[in-house]
């Protein structure tokens, strides 16, 4: 598969079948997310492979987070329809940086590499959703983990930055693509606009 069929193929998959993804695909994408560019070849990433009662663990966490947040007043937006996916999907990867504590305060120089990282790590996610599609596999990039962040990272045993989670599985659905602004559209030429 070429590069662009993957671009124009990837779709956020939010029913996937029962059959289990092997492990040597799980590898696969995992291989191709350690590919990515990093910023001073840092490297800062780290991912968590959830199957069975531990991808469970990870949905009613979320939840119970939806919860907390709705009994505060607050909207939990979508959190409780990834909380679904998550269970159903075949496989939850967690994807933190290591090199970021939670709680940090951030030094101007440390807010410097925050950002680097974050970029690095977003870059590795892509190109893990990107091995997905040429596997035939599904994925959902999911930040709604974040209902949930202290909960997660604390039966993790995590205490560096959580950057998102991404469900796995063989697709059920095949979603038509969403509407995308051109390109022409976002790009600007020099200073003038």
């Amino acid at each position: 598969m070429k590069i662009g069929e993957a671009f124009s193929r990837r779709r956020s998959i939010r029913k996937f079948k029962s059959e289990p993804v092997p492990r040597e695909l799980i590898g696969q994408v995992l291989e191709a997310a350690t590919l990515a560019p990093s910023g001073k070849n840092a490297q800062p990433w780290e991912f968590i492979v959830l199957e069975g009662v531990d991808k469970e663990k990870i949905a009613a966490l979320m939840v119970a987070g939806a919860e907390q947040l709705e009994a505060s007043g607050y909207n939990s937006g979508s959190a409780r329809n990834s909380a679904q996916i998550v269970q159903n999907a075949q496989a939850v990867i967690m994807v933190y940086n290591p090199r970021q504590k939670r709680d940090a305060k951030l030094t101007p120089l440390r807010r410097i590499m925050w950002s680097v990282d974050t970029q690095s790590v977003g870059a590795a996610i892509q190109n893990l959703l990107l091995k997905a599609v040429e596997l035939g596999l599904g994925s959902l990039w999911i930040c709604d983990v974040f209902v949930a962040e202290e909960q997660i990272s604390a039966w993790l045993g995590r205490k560096d930055e959580m950057i998102a989670a991404v469900a796995l599985g063989w697709p059920d659905e095949e979603p038509a693509p969403r509407p995308r602004k051109p390109w022409q559209q976002v790009t600007h030429w020099g200073r003038g606009h």
